[in-house]
């Protein structure tokens, strides 16, 4: 058998991150957040989980937008509103 050199601590550097950048950050959508805000959570890495009070197309006109054209994705989900940053997918398969 042939020797085998692993070196752990160089493959532990080269492994992506699990957690990846971004918080999931609570908030309430109700207009008192500057949209702009919100934008910078998502182009951050963040995902929102924002408590809808109020009418929903109304309070996320100032981002959504804005959050759809930079590739992240939204779900409106009972009274949420679920915003995801680029490359991290909405999975709403267990909702059926």
């Amino acid at each position: 058998m042939s020797d085998f050199d692993l070196d752990l601590q160089t493959a532990e550097g080269e492994l992506d991150d699990p957690e990846g950048p971004g918080s999931v950050v609570l908030g309430v959508l109700d207009g008192s957040t500057d949209p702009d805000e919100w934008v910078r959570h998502v182009r951050g890495g963040d995902v929102l989980v924002l408590s809808i009070e109020g009418d929903l197309n109304e309070l996320a006109a100032g981002f959504a937008r804005d959050v759809r054209e930079m590739g992240g994705e939204l779900m409106h989900f009972r009274k949420f509103l679920v915003v995801s940053p680029p490359g991290r997918e909405i999975n709403a398969d267990r909702l059926n």
